[in-house]
């Protein structure tokens, strides 16, 4: 018999961006733009409820990463929820569900961002999770600027 663990942890991650909800929300929604700073070789969105978004990319060791998610809830200009699998060589490692706020913080945008995840089987560590959404955020914030 196999070890199998299962590690469930959550993360909320703020950033305020220069740009009114719409722009960022854009952003976000933006099959072009949401390339550029999500990452990875190839991205495919269909950001509508009941739609997916697919992002390929490689780690530092070079094993296929795959992101697949799929569209929830979306209210314009103010809320996104999503469930999203991340598979590394074709095995899951992590399954979440995040919610991401956008909200008016003066002439800019609070973005408020929580995940809650599931870690299969010591594969990816919530501190990983949480440094890499931080990066793409910043990645965001280079894109609005």
């Amino acid at each position: 018999m196999t070890d199998r663990t299962v590690l469930h942890a959550a993360h909320t991650l703020e950033r305020t961006y220069p740009r009114p909800p719409a722009r960022v929300f854009a952003a976000w929604s933006d099959p072009a733009s949401k390339a550029r700073w999500f990452g990875g070789d190839r991205h495919e969105l269909d950001f509508r409820p009941g739609g997916h978004e697919t992002a390929h990319g490689r780690d530092t060791e070079g094993r296929a990463l795959r992101h697949e998610a799929r569209y929830e809830e979306i209210v314009p200009n103010e809320r996104i929820v999503y469930t999203s699998t991340l598979s590394s060589d074709g095995v899951p490692v992590t399954i979440s569900v995040t919610t991401v706020q956008f909200r008016p913080a003066g002439e800019g945008t609070a973005l408020v961002l929580t995940e809650q995840a599931a870690y299969l089987d010591d594969r990816e560590q919530p501190a990983w999770r949480e440094r890499g959404t931080g990066d793409w955020l910043d990645a965001l914030g280079r894109e609005l600027a």
